[in-house]
C-alpha cells in the first residue's frame, strides 16, 4: 500500500494559494505596499492611544488652542505643528487615517458588492436584463464622475457621509462592466454547460462556478479604488463639500492650508508642514494600495502567473 500523499498534493487549491502568496511577496513593490498599509492600519487601530481624543462627543474633531489664522511650527506640544485656526496637525493626521479607511472601505464595499451582483446577473442572463442595465450605465457614463458626485452631494446636503454615499452610487458602474465582461467569456465554458446539464440552479452556478473564476479583476480594481476614492473625497473636502472645518480628514487639512502653500517672500517654505504632512499621507496611502493592486494583477494574470 502506497504512503498517504502529503496534504499539499491532496488540496490543489491550497497549493495554488501558497504559490500566489509566494509570488506576491516576491515582488519588492508589493512588500513596500503592504508595509505602508500595515503602518496606516496600525495608526488607525491605535489612534486613541497615539492621539487621545480631546472631545468625547466627537473624537474626529481636531483639538485647537486659540483661533489665530497663522500656523505655528512643530514643537514639543504639537510635533507636526498647527494649521490655520490652531488645529493640531499630528492629531488630524492620526485620526485622518481612520477617516481614509472608512471612506475606502465604505465606497469600495458598497460599489463592489452592488456592481458585482448586477454584472453577474447581466452577463449570465443577457437579453433584456443586460440591455436595460447597460443602457442605464451608458447614461451615467455620459456625466463626468466629479460633476455627478458634486451634484449628488449638493442635492442631499454637504458632509463627508454624503460624499461617501455619492461616490458609492457612482463607482458601482465600473464593477458592473468588468464583471459582465468576465462572465460573458465564462458562461459558455464547458464546466458551466456541464453544471447546467446536471440541473444545477443558476444561483449556484453563478456563486460556486462563475464568481470564483471571475472575481480576480474585481479584487484588483477594488484595491486601486481604495486609494483613488480617498483622493476624490479629499478633493470634495478641499472645495468645501466634504468634511467640516476641524474634522480629522486629510483633504480638509489641506484646505485649511491653502493660504499657506507659499509663505512670505523672504521665506516661501515657512509653512511647509501645513501642506506637506497631510499631502504626504494622501500620497503614501494611495501608493500603498496601488502597489498592492499591481502585485495582485501580476499574481492573478494567467499570462504572467507562471513566469
Amino acid at each position: 500500500m502506497s504512503a498517504a500523499r502529503p496534504a499539499s498534493h491532496r488540496h490543489p487549491r491550497w497549493r495554488e494559494f501558497k504559490f500566489t502568496l509566494k509570488r506576491i511577496f516576491r515582488n519588492p513593490a508589493a512588500v513596500i505596499g503592504f508595509v505602508l498599509l500595515a503602518f496606516f492600519a496600525a495608526a488607525a487601530v491605535f489612534a486613541p492611544q497615539i492621539a487621545p481624543p480631546q472631545y468625547a462627543y466627537d473624537p474626529y474633531m481636531m483639538p485647537h488652542k486659540g483661533f489665530s489664522p497663522t500656523p505655528k511650527p512643530p514643537d514639543a506640544q504639537h510635533p507636526f505643528g498647527t494649521t490655520a485656526g490652531q488645529y493640531d496637525i499630528f492629531y488630524g493626521v492620526i485620526w485622518g487615517t481612520r477617516t481614509a479607511f472608512k471612506i475606502g472601505l465604505f465606497v469600495v464595499g458598497i460599489a463592489g458588492v452592488v456592481g458585482t451582483l448586477l454584472g453577474a446577473v447581466a452577463g449570465y442572463y443577457g437579453g433584456i436584463v443586460d440591455e436595460v442595465l447597460m443602457r442605464i450605465i451608458d447614461v451615467i457614463w455620459a456625466i463626468p464622475t466629479l460633476v455627478l458626485a458634486m451634484a449628488i452631494v449638493v442635492a442631499f446636503g454637504r458632509g463627508l457621509d454624503k460624499v461617501m454615499i455619492a461616490l458609492a452610487l457612482i463607482q458601482w458602474r465600473w464593477y458592473v462592466r468588468v464583471m459582465r465582461a468576465e462572465i460573458l467569456t465564462l458562461r459558455e465554458q464547458d464546466f458551466v454547460q456541464a453544471a447546467r446539464i446536471m440541473g444545477v440552479s443558476d444561483a449556484r452556478i453563478i456563486v460556486r462556478h462563475i464568481l470564483p473564476n471571475a472575481i480576480f479583476p474585481v479584487l484588483i480594481m477594488a484595491s486601486m479604488d481604495m486609494g483613488s476614492m480617498v483622493i476624490t473625497a479629499s478633493f470634495m473636502s478641499f472645495v468645501g463639500l466634504g468634511a467640516p472645518k476641524g474634522f480629522a480628514d486629510w483633504g480638509q487639512m489641506v484646505a485649511l492650508a491653502r493660504n499657506y502653500i507659499v509663505g512670505p517672500p523672504d521665506d516661501p517654505l515657512k509653512f511647509w508642514y501645513t501642506i506637506a504632512i497631510p499631502g504626504a499621507c494622501i500620497i503614501l496611502f494611495v501608493l500603498a494600495w496601488n502597489l498592492i493592486g499591481d502585485a495582485l494583477r501580476d499574481a492573478f494574470d494567467p499570462r504572467l502567473r507562471r513566469r
